[in-house]
């Protein structure tokens, strides 16, 4: 009997040296992945369309249109998972790079190996095992004043209209509403929506939650629903 074949996860990765793209590719391949390389802005958003990768490894600097404009782009029609490349030091760009939806960001130089262990960490989302799965799949809208949290859909709304918010944006806001009464480390949030063996800035979280409050509607100096516990890091709140 021939044996079912599971697809292979498709990376599509968008880097202008040319040599450190096929360096990428090389090891993404020998991880067991399929790999789609592009060189430019442009040709990134047109096969990004068609092909509908699971993970885009992005540079930020590209001819033709920039990292930042390829994932405001992109996200405009997919949640898959955006790895942002940058060489500049300058935090701004890291910041406004997850602004517009990328999930992570790694710093050139990096290790080729710590790259492939990023793309590895966010393809074993979600991490929910299938007991709870099914426990969510029984587990009515979790209400927060006027936000409704649909676990099981990944949906929410707010005042009865849909709110989008990325992949990683959700995780959260799933992660804080399902312990409503418990603050949460940035630690502790990271562990649950990346991986305990992630590596990288624990401050990545607080970027995700200004954007998750910004699309909430939430003021960051009094917000009503993704609150800062001073000194521990987050826990919702009651609307």
């Amino acid at each position: 009997m021939a044996q079912l074949e599971i697809p292979q996860e498709r990376i599509l990765v968008v880097e202008d040296e040319k040599a450190l793209a096929s360096v990428v590719a090389s090891y993404l391949r020998r991880a067991g992945y399929d790999v789609t390389l592009e060189y430019t802005g442009p040709d990134a958003v047109t096969v990004a369309r068609t092909l509908a990768p699971d993970v885009i490894v992005l540079d930020l600097g590209l001819p033709g249109l920039d990292g930042i404009e390829v994932c405001r782009q992109v996200r405009t029609f997919s949640d898959c998972y955006i790895l942002m490349l940058t060489a500049r030091g300058d935090e701004v760009d890291k910041l406004i790079g997850l602004s517009v939806g990328a999930d992570d960001y790694i710093t050139k130089p990096f290790s080729t190996r710590e790259l492939v262990a990023r793309v590895q960490t966010v393809l074993r989302r979600p991490r929910r095992p299938a007991a709870a799965a099914a426990e969510v799949d029984l587990e009515p809208p979790r209400v927060f004043g006027d936000l409704r949290v649909d676990a099981a859909g990944r949906e929410v709304w707010l005042s009865d209209e849909p709110v989008q918010l990325t992949r990683t944006e959700f995780d959260i806001l799933d992660v804080l509403s399902g312990q409503p009464k418990v603050a949460l480390s940035r630690r502790q949030i990271i562990d649950q929506v990346w991986d305990v063996d992630w590596l990288g800035d624990d401050h990545v979280v607080d970027v995700h939650v200004a954007n998750l409050r910004r699309k909430l509607g939430d003021d960051p100096n009094e917000p009503r629903y993704v609150l800062t516990v001073r000194g521990v890091g987050y826990r919702m709140g009651k609307g």
